[in-house]
């Protein structure tokens, strides 16, 4: 029979801890993402996945608000973050430490995210775009290519959350044994 494990009983790292605990190889990039509801839920599916940073850039709130909060449930604590004006200056600066950069977007040559396959020992930078405009096309032309995720339904998008959910969950699933406790 199945019982609910009590929170205690997860043994969840504290702050501290996580701050030092070895993370995915993985800096999900927000550009221009306008609900602070998005940016908190990106923080907290950051923390649970370990994600080495996120990059708030242009339009995207930052830390403190009670808006973020009210999702991340202080996930913006645990998470590394950093500001930058556009996305495009936090591509270069990501470029500069080894990352490689996708941009998540609807494109023409774009690789579907069930045939990409991140490679042990790179580091990558994934690029999630507003929730009205997307990725800005300066940003996917700067990027090392596009991921796809596959839809199949009449709508065209998904919440950026949610894609950043499975985008991240498709980066983790190779390291998830080695988060273990």
């Amino acid at each position: 029979m199945y019982k609910k494990l009590r929170t205690i009983e997860m043994q969840r790292l504290s702050v501290d801890e996580f701050r030092e605990a070895e993370k995915l190889p993985l800096v999900v990039v927000l550009d221009d993402v306008r609900s602070m509801h998005n940016v908190g839920s990106v923080f907290r599916t950051g923390d649970a996945f370990r994600v080495e940073a996120v990059c708030l850039c242009g339009i995207t709130s930052t830390p403190p608000s009670a808006e973020i909060h009210k999702t991340a449930l202080g996930a913006e604590d645990s998470v590394a973050w950093r500001y930058y004006p556009t996305a495009l200056e936090a591509l270069a600066a990501l470029r500069s430490e080894g990352y490689e950069v996708y941009s998540v977007e609807q494109a023409h040559g774009s690789t579907m995210l069930q045939d990409f396959r991140p490679q042990p020992g790179r580091k990558y930078a994934v690029v999630l775009g507003n929730e009205v405009k997307g990725v800005h096309q300066e940003v996917i032309d700067a990027s090392d290519g596009c991921l796809e995720i596959p839809q199949f339904g009449t709508k065209h998008s998904l919440n950026v959350s949610v894609t950043a959910g499975i985008v991240i969950w498709h980066f983790a699933r190779p390291a998830s044994s080695q988060f273990r406790v």
